[in-house]
């Protein structure tokens, strides 16, 4: 696996990506999320009944989302929102990469997913249940509808895939960390395909509670559709919300084998630690560096050559100033850089999936999607960034960046098929 430092130089390995499905808060389905991305229309909302009362209340939520349309209702409840959302999103990123299940090798069928924090509104419900009505009263389906892991092991169950399953668990990088390690999974031999991606659904009052202690929540409530403010001047902190995001990677020459249609390249992955601090980013970036250099040395590409970032860009302070240095350090001025968040809202270990997909999506259409309620960009933050309208440009490599607490940090490289 390629790592962050004392990287040995491989030949590249393209994973391809045939299929994509989304769960955002922009929409249920790729279509859906894609136009309102590329609309810049921001979807913080006070939707969310759970957050009432509290000193943040709002979010991005996933609108009208109905798993029973895909799920049986009668192993819909047994399900955490958190699994409900990737199923969905799985079932979509399946059906578009046209495999067929009765005719692939189950046995190198794999499942990786990223997420950080499992069931935590079932984790928050049953333990009310608990003060309130006692023990006997509590689920006894409470541990795996928690359990961190269970979001990748439900994936496998309703598809069949007995090939290597897991979690990975890298904060608001997971998700990247997953397809890292997906694509990993091919190159090795040991899986033909790999359903990779994150999920995470953490609007439940004590995440959120914890998160506005910390002060990393925006408060702006004037226009809340506006309240996320990737790289604005007047940004004021990141908009919680939920969603996931999965992709269908595949050794290319399976993918080729079957005549599958390629929508972009996973060619390049590498992580870092910060080894700084628990929840702030090194303020020159190094960690963050050293895992944007690892992924272009993994992809073979220079610096010189990268067209479009996919930034972390979660509107706090802090992160978006060191990853605008960053980027301006290592790629200089010539990729156009767009963030997501500002529509979609911050989802945590599913966020990095999220932005994988649309980065697969940009490289094919070779059309940016705007950054949302970038008004008046930070003087400060000397990037190419993309905000007001789209920007259609021809995307041979871009890159998508995630950045986690414990200093966690995780960069792809996708490239044109």
């Amino acid at each position: 696996m390629s790592g962050a430092t004392g990287t040995a130089r491989r030949e590249p390995f393209h994973a391809a990506v045939t299929g994509v499905g989304l769960v955002t808060a922009a929409g249920v389905g790729v279509a859906r999320t894609w136009e309102t991305l590329h609309a810049a229309r921001g979807t913080a909302a006070v939707d969310h009944p759970e957050l009432a009362g509290l000193p943040v209340d709002f979010a991005c939520s996933v609108p009208d989302f109905d798993p029973g349309a895909l799920i049986e209702r009668k192993q819909l409840w047994r399900l955490d929102r958190s699994s409900q959302l990737v199923l969905v999103a799985a079932h979509e990123a399946l059906a578009d990469s046209g495999l067929d299940r009765d005719a692939w090798d189950a046995t190198r069928v794999g499942v990786v997913l990223g997420n950080g924090i499992g069931g935590a509104a079932t984790w928050e419900k049953q333990h009310t249940v608990l003060l309130e009505r006692g023990p006997r009263r509590v689920s006894p389906l409470l541990v795996p509808m928690l359990s961190p892991n269970m979001c990748a092991g439900y994936v496998s169950m309703m598809f069949g895939a007995r090939g290597p399953s897991f979690v990975t668990a890298t904060a608001c990088a997971s998700g990247t960390t997953a397809t890292g390690v997906a694509r990993e999974l091919l190159r090795s031999g040991l899986c033909d395909v790999v359903v990779t991606g994150g999920t995470e659904a953490p609007l439940v009052p004590s995440l959120v509670t914890g998160f506005s202690q910390m002060g990393a929540l925006a408060a702006r409530r004037e226009d809340l559709a506006e309240t996320s403010r990737p790289f604005d001047a007047d940004r004021g902190g990141f908009v919680p919300a939920e969603g996931a995001g999965v992709l269908v990677l595949e050794r290319p020459e399976h993918a080729r084998a079957r005549g599958a249609r390629v929508r972009a390249m996973v060619s390049g992955y590498g992580a870092s630690a910060d080894a700084h601090h628990a929840t702030a980013p090194d303020p020159d970036g190094i960690g963050a560096e050293l895992a944007l250099r690892a992924a272009l040395t993994d992809a073979g590409v220079g610096a010189d050559e990268v067209d479009h970032v996919n930034a972390h860009g979660t509107a706090t302070q802090l992160n978006d100033a060191t990853e605008a240095r960053m980027i301006r350090r290592v790629l200089g001025e010539g990729p156009a850089v767009t963030s997501v968040k500002g529509v979609v809202g911050h989802s945590l270990a599913a966020a990095g999936a999220i932005e994988a997909v649309v980065t697969a999506l940009t490289v094919e259409s070779g059309h940016i999607p705007p950054t949302a309620n970038l008004e008046s960009l930070d003087p400060e933050l000397e990037v190419d960034m993309v905000h007001k309208a789209g920007r259609r440009a021809a995307v041979e490599v871009a890159v998508s960046n995630s950045f986690g607490f414990g200093g966690q940090n995780a960069v792809l490289v996708l490239t044109r098929a």
